[in-house]
């Protein structure tokens, strides 16, 4: 979106500089990514920026509130409740599309937020290498007023806080089977911290243990990698985590819940596109083609409906699950060798404390020429796929 270095770039472009990137993706992260990484970085106006920036803390201003925190206990299902919760997020991410308004200018638009984390790792990996393999003007920069040095710090701060590295682990179920895996082994990497199936866990009393050289490695701390509505639902024998363990959850399970799409409903920013509760609606709107059918508790776009009708609304059976959200059109910005790709923006965001305002520090950004933002919608095109924005 920064003209004259797009074109900069597009113009110094070759495979072999790409191929150089890959390699030290792999080299920096510990392992090669099983996702495609696109052929371009994402360049943002300082314009653009401000009004991320902006976006951002409209939702910090909604969510970081004890009402919010109060209010939010009813986003929680009965069986997605567990103990301990300590009345706020460390980790948040928003994802915004990059859209135009009705003046032809370019404006974020929120897709989804989570109180969980995403790539934090990978991206400090992805980052140096492609400022390196492609020589990118060392005024740009990926983190929002920080640098490297202190992201690291931050995030070591929050995730492993006082506790041995050995007693801290990345909770997910079969970690080597992810796709996001380069995040763990960028995590192990930087922080020195190990990915640690859910199956593997056991019980002593109020601790939690799992096997390592044939001993028992206690956890004190657990960065949360799992989505349990989903790990449930595959009915795997392991042992029931919503009991009361002395371990710190880094985010707590139920900020799943609380920061999600249920939250859409309740805020009113420019930057928020209109959202209902499906329970809520009094009438189906005639203009469904404008709307999308998402249900409250997926995540990565399962079981969202772009293209919906009337039927599909009706056929819901728990409509208090579902929201109905003015549909967002990408704008194709970036441009590449043959037509432009659409863009979607992560920011990541680490609250220090409970007492502490959250504070946006990262990103991470998708390239799409297909219906909708992922892999399985932009099979045969090129510069799509994973990538990150550099600020003006």
């Amino acid at each position: 979106m920064i003209r004259n270095l797009r074109s900069w770039y597009n113009e110094s472009f070759t495979d072999e500089k790409y191929k150089h990137y890959c390699q030290l993706v792999e080299k920096y992260a510990g392992e090669a990514p099983l996702f495609h990484l696109a052929e371009t970085p994402v360049f943002i106006p300082h314009d653009f920026k401000v009004k991320l920036v902006q976006a951002c803390n409209d939702l910090i201003d909604a969510t970081d509130t004890r009402d919010y925190y109060k209010f939010s206990d009813r986003a929680i299902p009965e069986h997605l409740h567990f103990p301990g919760d300590p009345g706020y997020s460390p980790i948040l991410i928003y994802d915004f599309g990059v859209c135009e308004d009705d003046h032809g200018r370019l404006i974020p638009q929120l897709i989804e937020m989570q109180g969980f984390p995403s790539l934090f790792c990978f991206q400090v990996a992805q980052a140096n290498a492609i400022k390196q393999a492609f020589g990118l003007p060392e005024y740009l920069n990926n983190y929002i007023d920080i640098d490297e040095e202190h992201y690291i710090s931050l995030l070591k701060k929050v995730i492993i806080g006082d506790s041995p590295k050995e007693e801290v682990i990345l909770l997910d179920h079969k970690p080597e089977e992810q796709k996001t895996k380069v995040d763990f082994a960028a995590t192990k990497k930087i922080l020195g911290i190990e990915a640690v199936c859910v199956t593997k866990l056991k019980q002593d009393g109020k601790k939690l243990y799992y096997e390592k050289d044939s001993k028992r490695q206690y956890i004190s701390r657990i960065y949360n990698r799992l989505i349990f509505e989903e790990f449930f639902s595959m009915k795997v024998d392991s042992i029931d985590l919503r009991q009361e363990f002395d371990v710190t959850w880094i985010p707590h399970p139920n900020w799943f819940c609380r920061v999600s799409k249920y939250s859409m409903p309740f805020i009113k920013s420019d930057y928020v596109p209109e959202t209902t509760f499906l329970s809520e609606l009094k009438s189906i709107p005639d203009d469904l083609s404008n709307f999308v059918l998402k249900p409250l508790y997926s995540y990565a776009g399962m079981g969202v409906k772009i293209d919906i009708a009337r039927s599909d609304i009706e056929a819901v059976k728990d409509p208090e699950n579902w929201i109905l959200q003015k549909k967002v059109h990408y704008h194709p910005t970036v441009i590449t060798p043959d037509v432009p790709a659409k863009c979607e923006i992560r920011m990541m965001v680490i609250q220090d404390g409970p007492d502490k305002r959250p504070q946006i520090v990262n990103n991470l950004a998708r390239l799409s020429k297909g219906k909708m933002i992922g892999v399985r919608y932009n099979a045969g095109f090129t510069w799509v796929g994973s990538s990150i924005c550099f600020f003006e």
